[in-house]
């Protein structure tokens, strides 16, 4: 069942890896802005050190990074961070309302993997939307899917490589 979204308008401060940032957000009603870690929810971008995964952080910086972004927190991972949809204007109309979804871009590009095991917090809509991205890239061989079977989703990389996991998941 879709969880319900906690909404913050926030600005895009640094891009952390294909699937994290860090954003200043409007705590609203005059109080103090915050600073928090997204992690984005419903994907798994490859890993530093992992094939990709530069290519997937450029992406994700390419389209939010200093930008105003929308974000839908549905819950806080092990790390602390803020798992959320996060929602921008397309690099096109840059003042327009933010109707692109970053994760969902990167999934379009073969940037990073639909994450089913969260599929059961999204709606029928996104799931729908999330696999035909996937399958869609891999069909294309875009991005990562250019490898075929050799591509390694990052959960599976992370077992074998707990050193860089834990670089790359820390808060």
């Amino acid at each position: 069942m879709p969880l319900a979204a906690t909404l913050l308008l926030c600005t895009v401060l640094t891009v952390q890896d294909g699937d994290t940032l860090r954003a200043r957000c409007d705590a609203g009603h005059g109080a103090k802005q915050e600073v928090i870690t997204v992690r984005l929810h419903a994907i798994d971008a490859p890993e530093h050190g992992q094939p990709y995964g530069r290519r997937a952080r450029q992406l994700l910086s390419s389209l939010v990074a200093r930008r105003p972004v929308r974000l839908a927190c549905v819950d806080t991972d092990p790390y602390a961070r803020r798992v959320c949809q996060v929602w921008v204007a397309p690099a096109e109309t840059p003042d327009a309302p933010p109707t692109l979804d970053a994760g969902l871009a990167l999934v379009e590009a073969g940037q990073a993997w639909w994450y089913r095991h969260f599929a059961s917090t999204q709606t029928a809509d996104e799931r729908a939307r999330y696999a035909a991205a996937e399958d869609d890239a891999r069909t294309l061989r875009r991005g990562l899917w250019r490898e075929g079977s050799r591509a390694t989703p990052p959960w599976q990389w992370r077992r074998t490589h707990p050193r860089h996991a834990e670089v790359a998941t820390a808060p």
